[in-house]
C-alpha cells in the first residue's frame, strides 16, 4: 500500500484506542489498498474522494461478482476510514454517509449435529500419542465453551492451570469473559498437559497451551483447520462441513437446543450485541420446519397429493 499519512494515522487509531486485532488491521488494509488502487486507476486519492467515487467503487465491486456481504464488509471499512478522516479534522465532510450498502440475506450458519459430535470426539478418544491427545484437548475445548479459533490456539497455558469449573477468555478488543468448563474438556485438557512438554520437542517452556514451533508460538488457524477436516473424514463427516467455527456453532445450538437462554449464550460466546445471537434461533426455528415437513403425517399426505398431481399433469 501507498505511503498514506491518514492511512497510518487511521490503522494507528484502530491499533491503540481499538485495540484491534491483527486479523482485523489486515483485513482494513486489504480492503482500504483495492480501493486506493481503484480511485488511483481514476486519478484520485484516498482523501478527496467524493461520494459518486465511492459508489463508483461499489458499482466495481458488484460488477466482480462479490457477494453482497464481501461489498457490506468493505463498506464498513470505507466508513470507517472517512468517519476517521472527520472526527481527525482531516475532512469536512464524510463522503460514505450519502451511500446504501447492499441488501444481505440472512445465511444460517452450519453446524454438526450432536451424533456427528459425539462421533468425532469418539473418533479423537481413539487415537494414539501427543497428537491425540492435543486434538482431542481442541475438540473438546471448542465444544464445551464455544471459543472463537483464535482465541483457542493463543491460549495461555496459565488460564488451564488452575482448578477452577470457569475458564477465562481474553476476546475482542481484550474483553475478558467466564465461560463455564465441564469435566470432559478438563480431562482431554489434564491428559494433553502430560504429553505437552515432550509433543515434538515444541517449545516446553511456551506460555500457549498449545505451543509450535512456527513463528507465531502457537498451533495456526489453518492447521488446527486441517487437521478437523481430516479427523471428520475417519467420522464420515464431510470436510466440507466442518471448520473450528462449526464446533463453536454446535456449542452455541446444542445448548439452546438443551434450554439455554439467549442472553447466557451471548456472554459465553462474547457477542457484543444480542442480535448477532439470535441467528441461532432461527436455526433452531428452520430444524423445527423441516422436522414437521419430513415427519409430519399431514405433511407427507401433502407432499404425496401434490405428487400426484404433478405426474397427471405431466401424463
Amino acid at each position: 500500500m501507498s505511503a498514506d499519512p491518514a492511512l497510518g494515522a487511521f490503522f494507528e487509531m484502530l491499533g491503540a484506542e481499538r485495540n484491534a486485532a491483527s486479523n482485523t488491521l489486515a483485513a482494513y488494509r486489504r480492503d482500504l489498498d483495492d480501493l486506493l488502487q481503484f480511485l488511483t486507476a481514476r486519478r484520485n486519492a484516498l482523501g478527496t474522494a467524493s461520494s459518486a467515487d465511492l459508489r463508483a467503487y461499489l458499482g466495481f465491486l458488484a460488477d466482480r461478482d462479490l457477494s453482497p456481504r464481501t461489498q457490506a464488509r468493505r463498506l464498513s471499512a470505507l466508513r470507517q476510514f472517512y468517519r476517521f478522516l472527520v472526527e481527525d479534522g482531516r475532512r469536512g465532510d464524510d463522503p460514505t454517509a450519502a451511500l446504501d450498502a447492499p441488501k444481505l440475506g440472512r445465511p444460517l450458519p452450519k453446524l454438526l449435529s450432536e451424533q456427528e459430535m459425539a462421533s468425532l470426539i469418539d473418533i479423537c478418544g481413539k487415537l494414539d500419542g501427543a497428537e491425540g491427545a492435543r486434538l482431542l484437548a481442541m475438540i473438546e475445548l471448542l465444544y464445551a465453551t464455544g471459543l472463537r479459533v483464535s482465541e483457542l490456539v493463543r491460549m495461555p497455558i496459565a488460564a488451564m492451570m488452575r482448578d477452577q469449573p470457569f475458564l477465562t477468555v481474553r476476546g475482542k478488543g481484550g474483553k475478558e469473559r467466564l465461560v463455564p468448563l465441564n469435566p470432559p474438556a478438563k480431562a482431554a485438557v489434564t491428559a494433553y498437559l502430560a504429553h505437552r512438554q515432550s509433543h515434538l520437542g515444541e517449545r516446553p517452556n511456551s506460555p500457549f497451551l498449545f505451543p509450535s514451533r512456527g513463528k507465531e508460538g502457537h498451533l495456526t488457524r489453518q492447521r488446527f483447520g486441517q487437521m478437523l477436516k481430516e479427523i471428520g473424514l475417519k467420522a464420515g463427516i464431510d470436510p466440507a462441513r466442518i471448520s473450528p467455527h462449526v464446533l463453536r456453532h454446535a456449542f452455541a445450538t446444542h445448548l439452546l437446543d438443551h434450554g439455554a437462554d439467549l442472553r447466557s449464550l451471548q456472554k459465553m460466546l462474547g457477542h457484543a450485541d444480542i442480535a448477532t445471537t439470535q441467528i441461532y434461533t432461527h436455526v433452531q426455528q428452520e430444524r423445527l420446519k423441516s422436522l414437521v415437513e419430513t415427519h409430519h403425517p399431514l405433511a407427507k399426505a401433502a407432499k404425496s397429493t401434490s405428487g400426484k398431481r404433478k405426474t397427471a399433469q405431466e401424463k
